[in-house]
């Protein structure tokens, strides 16, 4: 009872807090802005310093990107770039051809390749950068000219577009040498995207004001766009009925009849290529056990929990990809990676490996993914039952990111979102260096990723990626679980089809 008490207290909190800040229930449609509820945050000015989904949406259209996945033509599709090139003698040579009169926001200069490569190299040297892993494939870049760029890799990549595209925010060289790293990205966020950074207040919103000479910003589309932080899902239906904002992400199974009897608001549903998953770092003990890693993902009924828990909205990962990502084999995902419910098999791993019944901690966010608590709390019986002593652990969201991004969770329940060729995501989480936050080293990994990346023939690449698929299934350092499916409340002032990367732009809003 008083965990329901402190629940409406906190949403009808934080939709006094919002309708006080944006002046929300005098009609926000009116003037058109579109506010947004998220459970995402943006942790710092400095578009490199965080490695989330939602701030790479957000950096892409304050500053500009090359280009982006195009769900709806399924290809890459350039944005700051007008068209790119792989040198058919050298595969490790790529040439990206700029868009000429690209004029930046407020003072009108122009895009040029200087700006490209400040960028990358910032990436690689910013002392609070969290993407060095997007331009890990690059060994040089370069200027042809003002207009274009040669990237040279430092083996042939064929996902370098999966690794650069919308994932290497452009900043501008010129305002950082004026002004330095320490005043730049504060006080001159400008950049080549239909909008503005207005403002960001850490851990509540980010409000971007429209650039109307953009040639990509229409008349209809918002001329405000606040994504306001709210965790809880009830807070977000709530404030999306109250016509306290007009797009409320990520609705759970059990809110979705609400919003569906809503008068001034409609659910839509699209499919999701973020992947969910359970992680073992094998740098923590027991974890750096391949038998116990092993127990949990036989431990686990993610059909029963698909089922009860998630209400039928998610669909069952085997391997890390499911249909309609790159490389899905649906035959070679029957035969060699789907590892089914096996109480039995995981208590003989458990046994086998020696484990010692010793606490385990399952660290899971709370409010950030469809009901993140409830299914982790569904694991910890599942765990215990086959002999594995698992105790979850809900730490603020804030937290668990920073200590995932830095390597410090040894067992935790996470996604990777935008994954549709899944190169960048499997080096990122399971290749040695790639970064930190599972910090596996296994060789056999390491072989079948870097031989996936130098097959650019799309058959040789999809035989060497679900190679890799079983790579990384038999070495364990996580358990695929499944995909959502993404529900979202939408007003009926505006018009919006929500993408399966999850990623929202001001651009592909229409206020009615």
């Amino acid at each position: 009872m008083k965990a329901s008490c402190r629940r409406l207290t906190l949403i009808l909190l934080a939709s006094v807090a919002a309708t006080a800040t944006f002046g929300l229930a005098q009609n926000a449609e009116a003037g058109g802005q579109v506010t947004i509820g998220v459970t995402e945050t943006i942790a710092s000015y400095n578009p490199y310093a965080d490695s989330i989904s939602m701030g790479y949406a957000i950096w892409c259209q304050v500053y500009g990107c090359l280009g982006f996945y195009d769900y709806e033509k399924g290809d890459y599709v350039g944005i700051l770039v007008e068209r790119w090139e792989v040198d058919k003698a050298d595969k490790n040579v790529w040439t990206f051809h700029l868009k000429r009169g690209v004029k930046r926001q407020n003072d009108g200069v122009e895009f040029t390749s200087a700006d490209v490569i400040h960028s990358v190299n910032r990436i690689n040297n910013d002392p609070q950068s969290k993407q060095k892993q997007n331009i890990s494939p690059i060994k040089d870049i370069s200027a042809v000219d003002k207009y274009t760029v040669k990237i040279v890799t430092k083996e042939p990549t064929a996902s370098l577009l999966e690794y650069i595209f919308d994932r290497v925010i452009i900043t501008a060289k010129d305002l950082y040498d004026k002004h330095g790293a320490r005043e730049v990205d504060r006080k001159f966020p400008l950049g080549w995207g239909p909008y503005k950074l207005k403002e960001l207040v850490i851990g509540q919103r980010i409000v971007l004001e429209k650039d109307s000479s953009h040639p990509d910003a229409k008349p209809k589309n918002p001329d405000t766009l606040i994504f306001s932080i709210m965790r809880e899902a009830e807070q977000r239906v709530t404030a999306l009925i109250n016509n306290e904002i007009q797009i409320a992400q990520f609705i759970p199974p059990h809110l979705a009849e609400r919003v569906s009897r809503a008068t001034n608001a409609e659910l839509l549903s699209t499919s999701s290529v973020e992947i969910m998953f359970l992680a073992m770092s094998p740098k923590y003990k027991p974890w750096d056990n391949l038998k116990l890693r092993q127990a949990v993902c036989y431990a686990i009924d993610r059909d029963l929990i698909i089922k009860n828990v998630l209400k039928a909205q998610a669909d069952r990962l085997d391997g890390p990809i499911g249909p309609g990502q790159y490389g899905y084999d649906p035959e070679y995902t029957k035969k060699n990676l789907t590892i089914a419910y096996d109480p039995a098999k995981a208590r003989e791993l458990v046994k086998a490996s020696g484990y010692n019944n010793e606490p385990v901690y399952l660290d899971a966010p709370v409010g950030r993914y469809i009901n993140d608590k409830e299914v982790t709390e569904a694991m910890v019986p599942m765990l215990n039952a086959v002999g594995i002593n698992a105790r979850l652990r809900t730490p603020e969201w804030a937290t668990l990111w920073a200590d995932v991004q830095k390597g410090k969770t040894p067992f935790y329940y996470m996604g990777r979102g935008s994954v549709v060729d899944p190169s960048v995501a499997l080096s990122q989480y399971f290749e040695t260096n790639g970064s930190p936050r599972i910090g596996i080293s296994d060789p056999e990994i390491d072989r079948t990723l870097a031989a996936e990346r130098v097959a650019f023939d799309p058959a040789e690449r999809k035989k060497a990626l679900n190679i890799a698929f079983k790579a990384i299934e038999d070495a364990a350092p996580g358990c695929f679980m499944w995909r959502h499916h993404m529900l979202y409340g939408l007003s009926k002032t505006i018009v919006h089809k929500p993408n399966a990367a999850g990623r929202i732009f001001g651009t592909e809003i229409v206020v009615k």
